[in-house]
């Protein structure tokens, strides 16, 4: 039997990529994709796959809130994060949601071949640098600075703080992440104060320049 692979990615090129590459494999094979996550929760539902394949960004929503929506829905299922975003940013945040394990695009194929295997056999699959990373910040060696984004902000807060870093305005995150206005407004609010900013205008320089450091 082989184990059925689920793709959810909004960029048919990167579906169509990972496709060739497991279905190269004796032992997996996939059993669809989805670009959005109303279509993956649906087809999810009905083709029960062994493992999910699941890209953070998508559009009109954010991988962490379809993982969780998914880990609710059917709490045994696997599901490994391969992203382009900094591991480092959200590893972490990824295994609190309920995935079993986070790879970026960059890593080498046999990688990533290597860490669906390993999530299938029911194992956590995390990159050496952010194992030991998360080793260091359980037994207290690796003081993180209380004031950095990651680590403060709440996933969706988090999220709204990177969007302002691109330049984008209260409507338009609301219209991205199909959230009201205000509530756009109330997560504004928090991350001012848990972040110690005085008004919207300190908080649009401080995402920017901070988003602009993590880019480099």
């Amino acid at each position: 039997m082989k184990s059925k692979i689920f793709l959810v990615d909004d960029h048919p090129l990167v579906r169509e990529h990972l496709t060739a590459l497991i279905q190269r494999e004796p032992d997996m094979e996939v059993g669809g994709g989805a670009a959005d996550a109303p279509t993956a929760l649906s087809l999810i539902g009905r083709q029960k796959p062994d493992l999910v394949i699941l890209d953070l960004s998508l559009k009109q929503s954010h991988g962490l809130e379809l993982l969780k929506d998914l880990k609710l829905l059917h709490p045994e299922l696997r599901v490994l994060v391969l992203s382009m975003h900094d591991e480092t940013l959200y590893a972490e945040r990824s295994l609190r949601a309920g995935a079993m394990g986070y790879i970026t695009k960059q890593e080498a194929t046999v990688n990533v071949l290597s860490a669906m295997r390993r999530v299938l056999a029911g194992q956590v699959y995390l990159s050496e640098a952010m194992s030991a990373r998360m080793m260091r910040n359980m037994i207290g060696k690796d003081k993180v600075e209380a004031s950095s984004p990651a680590e403060v902000l709440a996933d969706r807060e988090f999220e709204v703080y990177q969007m302002i870093g691109r330049g984008l305005g209260t409507r338009q995150i609301a219209e991205e992440l199909r959230l009201g206005i205000k509530t756009v407004e109330s997560y504004r609010a928090r991350i001012r104060e848990k972040l110690h900013l005085l008004d919207g205008d300190e908080l649009r320089q401080h995402a920017i320049q901070w988003t602009q450091v993590e880019n480099k």
